[in-house]
């Protein structure tokens, strides 16, 4: 058991009986006589669902201890992402709604950390930013405002804005969580 001032990003618990993942924790401390209280954004284990609650800070909540297992991304279909472990070739099926929106950034071979309770799978960790090509945009141009963005398709089919400087067939740097340009991609060629 932990109380709610305890609560991290990452950590899993279990609430009213249901389990979630602690995507977003914020501990504000009380002041005179008002009690302290954490704010967590909550994503649901089983539905993919978020929810934000605030917690008293001296709230009891269960924590549920996570295997963390890197495994391989083979292949998704309809409904499913299919993973492999490397050592073992045991392959696993995560809904996709499990997995939510960053599932777009999954590359073949691409290898993640899949957390386990009870031997079932219940999440997909990503990196904060993935490297993807520039599928179609328009031509570059160089002007003066730099503040100017354009439409861009990226390779995995999502639509995203980007400087006016990329070019079809550039990599470039993305926020998993946003969705979001960050930077182009460095080349073994620039330093």
């Amino acid at each position: 058991m932990l109380v709610a001032s305890q609560l991290r990003n990452g950590m899993a618990i279990r609430y009213q009986g249901v389990m979630y993942k602690v995507v977003a924790a914020e501990y504000h401390p009380g002041q005179g006589k008002m009690g302290g209280g954490a704010h967590a954004r909550l994503k649901n284990i089983d539905t993919g669902t978020f929810w934000e609650h605030r917690f008293r800070s001296d709230e009891r909540l269960e924590e549920v201890p996570l295997e963390k297992q890197q495994m391989d991304f083979l292949y998704s279909d309809a409904d499913d992402c299919v993973f492999m472990n490397p050592d073992t070739f045991e392959q696993v099926s995560i809904p996709r709604k499990v997995i939510g929106p960053a599932e777009k950034f999954l590359r073949p071979e691409m290898r993640v950390p899949v957390e386990f309770f009870d031997g079932r799978p219940v999440s997909v960790g990503f990196p904060d930013i993935v490297e993807v090509c520039v599928a179609e945009t328009a031509h570059p141009s160089h002007t003066q405002q730099d503040s100017t963005w354009k439409e861009a398709k990226l390779d995995n089919g999502m639509d995203i804005l980007v400087p006016q400087f990329i070019r079809p067939g550039e990599m470039i740097r993305v926020d998993v969580e946003t969705g979001k340009y960050a930077e182009r991609a460095r080349t073994e060629g620039k330093k």
